[in-house]
């Protein structure tokens, strides 16, 4: 299924924020409040839509893609281009994840000119951790914000 990217608008970031995950999923759901809003709109998100219009997802890079825990143990010290996916809440767990994700790795690698990535992900999240090991990303950093441990990976 082709698809395309667009610039977030406040449409398409309400929508975002009104996706919830199940548990244990639920740690990526977002806050229905301003500042989750701005932080959609004022920072590098890129919104994913379907053939036929429908936002299915959205990806981000830069410090919004890092964990604020990380940041501050330095497991960003290395000059990488850090990405983070998003992708709606009934697409996951179905067998979508390695064609979105592709995408946008490819779309990133267009915008940003690098094959080099590294990406955040919760340690209890086997689906993800298993989607990006089978695109070329390994394991790099652990490290806990006090509730969730975390590891980095990275594709260089």
């Amino acid at each position: 299924m082709p698809y395309v990217t667009c610039l977030m608008t406040i449409d398409l970031a309400k929508q975002i924020l009104q996706w919830k995950y199940e548990p244990p999923y639920d740690l990526y759901n977002q806050d229905d409040d301003e500042e989750s809003l701005q932080e959609l709109l004022e920072q590098p998100y890129t919104a994913v839509l379907n053939e036929a219009g429908q936002l299915i997802g959205f990806f981000c890079t830069g410090v919004s893609a890092q964990v604020p825990a990380g940041v501050r143990l330095g497991v960003y010290d290395k000059d990488l281009l850090d990405l983070g996916i998003g992708m709606l809440p009934e697409w996951t767990g179905q067998g979508r994840g390695r064609e979105f994700f592709t995408f946008v790795l490819k779309s990133i690698s267009n915008q940003h000119n690098t094959q080099s990535f590294r990406l955040t992900v919760a340690e209890f999240n086997a689906r993800a951790i298993a989607l990006y090991t089978a695109t070329g990303f390994v394991k790099n950093e652990a490290f806990s914000n006090g509730s969730h441990t975390f590891i980095t990976m990275e594709k260089v």
